[in-house]
């Protein structure tokens, strides 16, 4: 398949990558540390570069838990099988030390461009004590003085945020991108999405996972595709998201339970997590210290009500991890049945709750589109989006738009169906929304629907935003 998306993301390299090329500063080489969750793109995008660049290249992939030995040897054998113009140095080189394994990339190096890679750089340093201090001074004596651009790669988030923080000895040495998962644009054209409510369903159901995504038939439709891969066992839908949970968390952990309440059993109240159905309820410390460090990971999401009140205590969990979202959903339960050759059995609970799931789970991706289109003319000073709830849930307000310092701007509904809005949607809408602080009389009304708005709605809500005007906030 063609390379689609991460446009903006390899003009950004490239630009780095020019940096190196012309060599106007006093240190040619530039270091840029690149994270993103496994399996989202970032060894597929630094493979563009190095085929779009033809500069000479060396790839170094980490293994997790490897003995340091092995994984000297291996970067050593990486060095010397590159396209580095001295590579042969490299070539039968045990190095005892991340210090002479870095020396010999040095040595592969010389006066031309070239690029160097270096995958799952936390897997690497965490089998090395000081490993990260033997990195900063490599480069700053030796690779730095190269006309090299050094990617880093990581997927554990925390982690490689955590290797540019103040106190390390990497910091301010690297330039920071974060790679998420495609867009619902970029999946849309993807998979040939017939329309703009058809490309979000289609983001929710890939997560934006390039690997699923180009598995996905040009314009096939989602029963079709669900068809396919719960057929195959093998499938990158069904594979995916163990494989990305398998690398961090044993099956039997405490975080893939937390994960299978909030994602599988749609739990979100920390009371409903810990009492998770199962006949041991999980202890409150030990639940605290999970969340927070699944919420580090990026992996759930802890979101407050936004009013001109604060409500820390009425918090709500979310899977924040897009490609997780569905899996937990839907895949996971259905594993069982994909091995036993019943993909009709998975379809059908698909089928059964996806509408009520969708509505949910479209959410955060409506709240996170509007926070990319505000603040504009219309809505000059809203500079958060969020939802309001009470701690009883009752009554919901998918949206809340709010100043820097909450003053309160507009309230709204999101409903997700193709029929439009009725005058009944938004009577109930403005009875709910005096429920929430800091909403008078005057605080417009607003809604998300991608079947529009009945005239008679239409009146009374200061905008409607389609699924087609959202799509427009991610180009």
């Amino acid at each position: 398949m063609s390379f689609i998306g991460r446009e903006r993301e390899l003009a950004d390299l490239t630009g780095q990558l020019d940096t190196v090329r012309a060599g106007r500063r006093a240190d040619p080489g530039v270091a840029v540390m690149i994270r993103g969750r496994r399996r989202i793109g970032k060894s597929r995008l630094v493979d563009e570069l190095t085929r779009r660049s033809g500069v000479p290249f060396a790839y170094f992939q980490a293994a997790r838990n490897a003995p340091v030995g092995d994984e000297l040897s291996s970067f050593a054998w990486s060095v010397a099988t590159s396209t580095l113009p001295n590579a042969a140095v490299a070539a039968g080189n045990t190095p005892q030390s991340l210090t002479a394994a870095l020396t010999l990339l040095d040595a592969a190096l010389d006066d031309q461009p070239a690029i160097v890679v270096i995958d799952e750089l936390p897997w690497l340093l965490e089998q090395i004590g000081g490993g990260a201090g033997e990195l900063q001074r490599v480069w700053d004596t030796r690779l730095s003085k190269k006309p090299v651009l050094l990617l880093l790669l990581g997927s554990d988030l925390a982690m490689m945020e955590q290797l540019m923080a103040p106190d390390q000895p990497f910091y301010g040495r690297a330039t920071e991108m974060n790679l998420g998962a495609l867009t619902p644009t970029d999946i849309g054209h993807m998979v040939g999405a017939v329309d703009a409510m058809a490309a979000f369903d289609a983001y929710l159901v890939t997560g934006g996972l390039p690997l699923v995504a180009q598995e996905w038939e040009h314009g096939e439709s989602l029963t079709s595709f669900l068809e396919r891969s719960f057929a195959s066992s093998t499938s990158a839908l069904v594979v995916s998201g163990g494989r990305a949970l398998d690398a961090e968390f044993p099956e039997a952990s405490i975080s893939r339970r937390v994960l299978t309440a909030i994602g599988g059993k749609g739990e979100r109240t920390f009371t409903g997590i810990q009492n998770d159905g199962a006949n041991d309820a999980m202890n409150a410390s030990t639940l605290t210290a999970t969340l927070r460090a699944l919420t580090d990971k990026r992996i759930v999401a802890a979101d407050e009500p936004l009013s001109a009140k604060q409500a820390a205590k009425n918090r709500r969990y979310r899977i924040d991890d897009p490609a997780l979202r569905f899996w937990l959903a839907f895949v996971d339960p259905a594993l069982g049945e994909v091995d036993r050759a019943r993909p009709d059995l998975a379809l059908a609970r698909v089928e059964l709750s996806f509408t009520s799931w969708r509505g949910r789970a479209i959410e955060p991706v409506v709240r996170a589109s509007l926070e990319r289109l505000l603040p504009d003319e219309r809505w000059p000073q809203v500079q958060k989006v969020g939802g309001w709830w009470p701690r009883n849930n009752t009554p919901e307000i998918d949206l809340v738009g709010a100043t820097r310092h909450h003053e309160v701007q507009f309230a709204g509904t999101i409903t997700w169906r193709s029929s439009p809005l009725t005058a009944r949607d938004v009577t109930d809408l403005s009875v709910d929304a005096t429920s929430i602080p800091g909403v008078g009389v005057g605080t417009a009304l607003v809604a998300v629907c991608p079947g529009g708005a009945d005239p008679s709605a239409r009146d009374d809500l200061a905008q409607v935003w389609s699924a087609r005007d959202l799509l427009a906030a991610w180009p």
